[in-house]
Formats: structure tokens, C-alpha cells, sequence
């Protein structure tokens, strides 16, 4: 077996993840090739014990967050497997562990991340190359798993690779020549990068539910509505649908909105446009910044104020 980090495990894989980043230690997760007969069926609960099939790769039985066993197809596309494993896979195998899996990229910015969340189509790879053609570290593409333990939210990173249209890499100055799709006539290329992948999990501060319009727009969004839209965007909602799973995914994510700010971020369908929805994006961080300081100035004079008051 060979050894690859990805979403802050060690996974111990009996067939090369050329995506991943290879690493040393005792694994957190086996996946294996195996048999899954109807004895192994049985097992399936809609929770710790998932068994599942996916056309044109096979079956895969995933159990208690650290194990995966695939038993695949006939000449299955390897690449199609790899990027189904990467993909859905590890999605139960992540909400197995007691993580919020959204369907999300997010990006660095002034040592914490934000996240853009949204739809298969939605430009979720194409913001997050866009900042990282920019400079900005990445932590995921896709899918974005978080960590909320005593109030604090933690990204956890994936790997150094995009899965992005090859217009959208055209338009960000990027070569697709040599690049090839992420699996056999998939419509996306895999854009793998050497630099600018943010290897440890960082602390989330927002997150920009992405939506299409005839303009630029930044919004707030309500906690109600928020967390409409984290149900929506969660991976895998439809797989694990034990009782003890439901509700710990609901809790999650009014956790996640207790601690965090989300916004609409509202865009005209332009490739040409990147550069300045980066901008808008940069802009609206650095007034939150600037809010929050003045926020936390603010309560330590009254402190102050409060102290002296007492004083006298």
C-alpha cells in the first residue's frame, strides 16, 4: 500500500492517487478492492455501514469512517474511479468521521479562508483558480470538509488540483494543451498545481453562496436563509440517512452559522469579468476586517471606560 494525505487523513490505498500528496505515518483510512456480496449488503444502515453502487465504476462498502472498500467494474476507467473515490466516496466517509461536508472551493485570504459554495456549473473551481492565478493559496475545490469543534471552524484541505472547463483556464492565461480531462470525455480538465495549496486546515470566516444575475452583487444573507442553502449544498445529504446522522448534520450547520458570516454573491456569466470579481471579493473581506477591528476597539474602551468608572 502507498500512503497519501488528503482532508488531514493518512490514507492507506492499495492502487496509486497520483492527485494526492504522498506522506508517511499510520493510516486513518484503508481503501482496498474486495468482494461485496449479499452478506455485505445486509450491513448497510444508512450510516456507519454504507454500501452503494455507481454506474460505470462498481460498488463501494464504506464503514465507520475508516475503511473503503470498492469492488469494481470489469476494464473500469481508472481515472473515473480515482476521481469518483476523491469525490463521493470520501464524502460518506467524511460525514462518517462527524464533519460537515459542503460542495464548495475556498481560498486563503489574511491567514484564514472563505469559502464559495454552490452548484455542479456554478464557478466554484473557476473563482478559486482565479484567486489562485491572483497568488491566494487554495484548500479545496469541490468538496470542503469542516471541522467545528467548542465553537471554532476549521477548513480541512483536499489536494492540489482544479477540475475546471478548459475556457475557464484559457481565460486566466493557463496552457490546456497538454492537460487532460479528469476521466475519460469528461467536459472538465484536471489542472494539477505545484504551488499555492494551503497543506494545513485554517479557520473559516465566510462563506459566498454563489448565484448567477445580470450583475455584480455582494449581499448578506439572513441565518434562516443560510442555512436553507447549507442543506442544499451539503455532499452527500441523500446517502447517510440514519437518524443519529440527520441530526448531527442539522446541529453542524447551525453551528456553522452561529460562527460564521455568509453572503450571496450574485455575478453576470462572464469569463471576462474574473479579475474583477476578485476585486469585489477582496474589497468586501477587507471591510469586514475593517468592521471587526472597529467592533473590537470599541469593546476595549468600553472596558477601559467600565474599569475606570469602577476605579473611581
Amino acid at each position: 500500500m502507498k500512503f497519501f494525505k488528503v482532508y488531514n487523513l493518512c490514507i492507506a490505498s492499495e492502487f496509486p492517487l497520483p492527485e494526492l500528496i504522498e506522506t508517511e505515518g499510520e493510516p486513518d483510512v484503508i481503501v482496498r478492492f474486495g468482494k461485496i456480496d449479499d452478506v455485505t449488503a445486509i450491513q448497510h444502515d444508512g450510516g456507519k455501514n454504507f454500501v452503494g453502487e455507481i454506474p460505470e465504476v462498481g460498488k463501494c462498502f464504506i464503514q465507520d469512517g475508516r475503511e473503503i472498500v470498492i469492488n469494481p467494474l470489469p476494464n473500469v476507467d481508472e481515472a473515473l474511479l480515482r476521481t469518483v473515490l476523491l469525490g463521493p466516496m470520501l464524502c460518506v466517509l467524511l460525514r462518517q468521521r462527524g464533519l460537515l461536508v459542503l460542495h464548495a472551493s475556498c481560498i486563503r485570504i489574511n491567514h484564514k479562508c472563505v469559502a464559495f459554495m454552490g452548484g455542479s456549473g456554478w464557478g466554484k473551481s473557476t473563482l478559486a483558480a482565479a484567486f489562485h492565478k491572483q497568488g491566494y493559496d487554495v484548500l479545496t475545490d469541490d468538496v470542503m470538509p469542516i471541522q467545528i469543534t467548542a465553537g471554532q471552524v476549521m477548513v480541512l484541505p483536499a489536494y492540489p488540483q482544479f477540475k475546471v472547463f478548459p475556457e475557464a483556464l484559457i481565460s486566466l492565461g493557463h496552457e490546456t494543451k497538454n492537460l487532460s480531462p479528469i476521466y475519460q470525455n469528461a467536459s472538465k480538465l484536471s489542472y494539477r498545481f505545484a504551488h499555492g495549496f494551503q497543506q494545513t486546515p485554517l479557520p473559516l470566516q465566510r462563506v459566498y453562496v454563489l448565484d448567477k444575475g445580470s450583475e455584480h452583487l455582494i449581499t448578506k444573507i439572513l441565518p434562516q436563509a443560510a442555512f436553507v442553502e447549507l442543506v442544499r449544498h451539503t455532499r452527500g445529504i441523500n446517502l447517510l440517512t440514519e437518524k443519529e446522522f440527520v441530526a448531527s448534520h442539522l446541529h453542524l450547520c447551525s453551528e456553522l452559522i452561529k460562527s460564521v458570516s455568509f453572503c450571496r454573491f450574485t455575478r453576470k456569466p462572464s469569463l471576462e469579468d474574473l479579475p474583477n470579481l476578485v476585486k469585489l471579493v477582496e474589497d468586501d473581506i477587507a471591510l469586514m476586517t475593517a468592521q471587526h477591528d472597529s467592533s473590537n476597539t470599541n469593546s476595549l474602551k468600553t472596558s477601559s471606560d467600565y474599569s475606570l468608572a469602577t476605579k473611581s
